[in-house]
């Protein structure tokens, strides 16, 4: 692997954890920051990606549609509290053309209410599309292909 990989690698790396950090950190109002602007944040089933389906439990266009998901999170939707905890594996390079980078993590998040014992809450792998901008990397795509048939309870924060 040569340098220039191995620093994309890092950098991809980095970026991975400052997202899983602001999200099990509940610092939702920076995960819009992470996108473009016609970013897209896509969470799918399996069976569904393997088959080309276009159903997903969740699609948001654009960083605007992030925003309204993190109002939606913050001010409307009433849920019992729990904490997550994202454990990311080192992305995999998969291409790189000009500015895009197309790049593989798995992951596991967990949850834990408090006074509760932590649960398996999702786990799969980001599929994602990034860009370098001025401010380093962004996600131009983020699709969360997650292996489980049943999702607890429903899905509220970001994966």
């Amino acid at each position: 692997m040569t340098m220039e990989r191995l620093l994309l690698q890092l950098e991809i790396d980095q970026l991975n954890a400052a997202y899983a950090a602001a999200l099990d950190e509940k610092r939702f109002d920076d995960w819009p920051g992470f996108f473009l602007e016609d970013g897209n944040y896509t969470v799918q089933a399996r069976e569904n990606h393997d088959r080309g389906l276009p159903l997903a439990l969740i699609a948001l266009e654009s960083q605007g549609m992030l925003k309204d998901r993190v109002y939606g999170i913050t001010q409307t939707i009433y849920h019992g509290p729990y904490y997550t905890r994202h454990v990311l594996s080192p992305a995999q390079l998969l291409g790189q053309e000009g500015n895009l980078i197309r790049a593989q993590t798995h992951y596991a998040v967990f949850r834990t209410r408090p006074g509760d014992a932590s649960e398996v809450y999702n786990v799969g792998r980001y599929l994602d599309e990034l860009q370098r901008t001025g401010d380093g990397l962004k996600f131009r795509r983020r699709l969360c292909v997650y292996d489980s048939e049943m999702i607890l309870n429903s899905m509220i924060y970001p994966i």
